[in-house]
């Protein structure tokens, strides 16, 4: 249902569910946020994107979802809307302590 970069491709299971006339429904359970632990703080400047925030930080752009997870917002341009937000960072993947 979703291509192999997304985050939801192993991270939310696959399910469906047969309704009254048989028909077989295939979809994605819901993700819940996890709870993410920020490593930094980083403040957003003029023209900031969060790609750019996530590769600077995590050393990966797409992981710029991680960055909206770390700060609970659901759409990833209300994180860079108004320059001067301090917002959190988590560290990459493996774990590591993140300098900014």
């Amino acid at each position: 249902m979703f291509f192999r970069g997304s985050r939801y491709y192993q991270s939310v299971a696959d399910t469906e569910l047969t309704d009254r006339s048989g028909r077989v429904i295939r979809y994605k359970r819901m993700r819940f946020l996890p709870e993410v632990q920020p490593s930094a703080r980083v403040t957003v400047h003029e023209g900031d994107r969060l790609d750019l925030i996530a590769y600077r930080s995590a050393g990966d752009p797409e992981s710029f979802w991680r960055i909206c997870d770390a700060n609970r917002a659901l759409r990833p341009a209300d994180l860079t809307a108004a320059p001067g937000r301090s917002i959190a960072v988590p560290g990459a993947d493996t774990g590591e302590q993140v300098s900014l």
